[in-house]
């Protein structure tokens, strides 16, 4: 479990101990501390079973705004409890403590409530677990990770097929232009053709405009002279012959 359980001073997660159970073995079970406070904690570790459990550090002073690791390791145990229930309990007392970081320095009344100092306890409860509990918990993990994985596989799967439809899309209306394109070019081309006609009848026309007016102003021979008439003479007599 992660849930957290905390006081005005400190916050403890998970909020109870759960020790994974096998016979002759050890298991252990880390506690996160978190100071609270813009002072310095101190903290203590107490339990109901010292002789089974061993717990490192089980004081310390945590300073402002930081966290400490507690690790409480469980001994190897020789045999099971009743109905793998467990009674014990831990309790975690903290108090508010001068700027001091070194252990050693804690005086020995600083968890003593008799001494004046406020003192806040959290109280934590064992619980075991066994293999059967385990293997439901990872089986349950299992399935979870399992039913996330299927939701990103259909996601994915649909992800793909909409693409495929688009590309389908795409190449139907590909083809559709290419088709229109193919109709159009004849058209085209014709149209093409009958300007390149029209154009050469109208320059043919111009051409020969131009030509004909520029005949007619530059290219006529001046007037014919008429010779006047010749005027005949009487013919000449020529004396007869002697004889």
């Amino acid at each position: 479990m992660s849930a957290t359980v905390g006081n005005q001073l400190i916050s403890v997660t998970p909020d109870e101990l759960r020790f994974p159970f096998e016979l002759e073995k050890q298991a252990f079970c880390d506690l996160k501390v978190l100071n609270n406070t813009e002072h310095h904690i101190a903290f203590k570790v107490k339990t109901t079973s010292p002789k089974k459990y061993f717990v490192r550090p089980n004081t310390g002073v945590i300073q402002p705004w930081d966290s400490c690791i507690i690790r409480v390791t469980l001994q190897a145990q020789q045999e099971y409890p009743p109905d793998m229930q467990c009674k014990d309990k831990f309790l975690l007392q903290s108090t508010i403590v001068t700027q001091i970081t070194d252990v050693d320095e804690l005086p020995p009344d600083t968890f003593n409530k008799d001494s004046g100092n406020q003192i806040e306890e959290c109280k934590l409860r064992v619980v075991y677990v066994t293999n059967t509990s385990a293997s439901e918990d990872e089986a349950s993990k299992g399935t979870a990770q399992k039913s996330d994985a299927n939701s990103v596989l259909q996601r994915l799967k649909e992800e793909r097929d909409a693409a495929s439809r688009q590309t389908v899309q795409l190449k139907q209306e590909l083809e559709m232009l290419k088709k229109r394109r193919n109709r159009s070019s004849p058209g085209v081309s014709f149209k093409f053709a009958l300007i390149v006609c029209l154009i050469g009848i109208l320059v043919g026309l111009f051409l020969k405009l131009t030509w004909g007016s520029s005949s007619s102003s530059t290219g006529s021979s001046p007037p014919i002279e008429v010779a006047p008439p010749i005027e005949s003479s009487p013919p000449t007599e020529f004396p007869p012959p002697t004889q």
